[in-house]
C-alpha cells in the first residue's frame, strides 16, 4: 500500500532483545498521524462520489479502475473512512457464506435472527409504521378498527407482497429475519461507499504530504523524523 510511503518516521527506544546497549533507537512508522487525515476528509465531504465495490474487488483494483494506479489504494480506504480492511471491507459470496456458515453454524444460517417491521399505511396513504424496526415476535400494533372507523383499512408491504388489514384484531405487522439474510445486508451495506473525485486527487496528495510533515519541535529531527526520549536512560 502506497500511504506507508506517506507516513513519516520516529526514532524510538529499540524494545528488541538484539540491542547491544540501552541507547539504541529503532525507526518506526508514526501511524498517528493519521487522525489529522480523516479530520480533512470530514472537512470535505463535497468532492466524494458514491462508489459501488464489485464482488471480488479489492482497495487496489477500485484504485486501479478510479485513479488509474493500484498505488492509490490507500486514498480509496482513507476516503471510504475503512479503518480495518479486513472487517469493514464486503466480502465476496462464497467468502460470505463461509463466513455466516462458520458464525452460526451450518443447520443455523436461515435460522431466525431478529424480526423487523413492514411499513403499514392507512386508507389515506399515512405512514402508520415504518419499516425496518428491530422487534421482539411478540410486537403487536392495535388493528384499524380500534383507532379508526370500522371500516378503515391498513395496508402492509412484506416487500412486493401487498396485504391489507381490517377490523379490530391486533396485529403483527413483522417478518423474520434470518441469519444469511442479516449478514448479507450488512455485507452489501459495506459495498456502498465514498471515494475521492478523480479531479481532487491531487489536491488530496498534496494536502496529505503537508499533513505528514513534522513542525520544528523538541524532538525534531528533519520533516520527516522525529526522536521521543528513551525513559530508560532517563530513569
Amino acid at each position: 500500500m502506497g500511504y506507508f510511503r506517506q507516513v513519516p518516521n520516529v526514532s524510538y527506544p529499540s524494545p528488541l532483545s538484539s540491542k547491544t546497549r540501552s541507547g539504541d533507537y529503532i525507526i518506526v512508522k508514526n501511524f498517528f498521524r493519521k487522525v489529522k487525515i480523516m479530520d480533512w476528509l470530514a472537512d470535505s465531504a463535497t468532492v466524494f462520489n458514491k462508489f459501488i465495490i464489485a464482488e471480488d474487488a479489492r482497495p487496489d483494483t477500485v484504485a486501479h479502475e478510479v485513479y488509474g494506479s493500484s498505488d492509490l489504494d490507500f486514498v480509496v480506504v482513507l476516503t471510504a473512512g475503512i479503518t480495518n480492511v479486513h472487517n469493514d471491507w464486503p466480502l465476496s459470496d462464497q467468502k460470505l457464506y463461509n463466513y455466516t456458515v462458520n458464525k452460526y453454524g451450518l443447520a443455523n444460517i436461515n435460522s431466525i435472527h431478529h424480526y423487523e417491521t413492514i411499513e403499514i399505511k392507512d386508507d389515506k396513504n399515512r405512514l402508520i409504521l415504518e419499516q425496518g424496526r428491530s422487534v421482539d415476535s411478540t410486537f403487536t400494533i392495535p388493528g384499524p378498527g380500534s383507532v379508526w372507523p370500522l371500516n378503515a383499512t391498513w395496508t402492509g408491504d412484506t416487500g412486493g407482497e401487498k396485504i391489507q388489514y381490517a377490523g379490530t384484531v391486533d396485529i403483527t405487522p413483522l417478518i423474520g429475519i434470518s441469519n444469511w439474510e442479516y449478514e448479507s445486508v450488512k455485507n452489501d451495506k459495506k459495498r456502498q461507499i465514498d471515494i475521492l473525485r478523480p479531479e481532487f486527487l491531487q489536491m488530496f496528495l498534496q494536502d496529505l504530504k503537508r499533513i505528514m510533515r513534522y513542525d520544528r519541535n523538541s524532538q525534531y529531527l528533519d520533516p520527516f523524523l522525529i526522536k521521543t526520549e528513551n525513559t530508560s536512560l532517563l530513569s
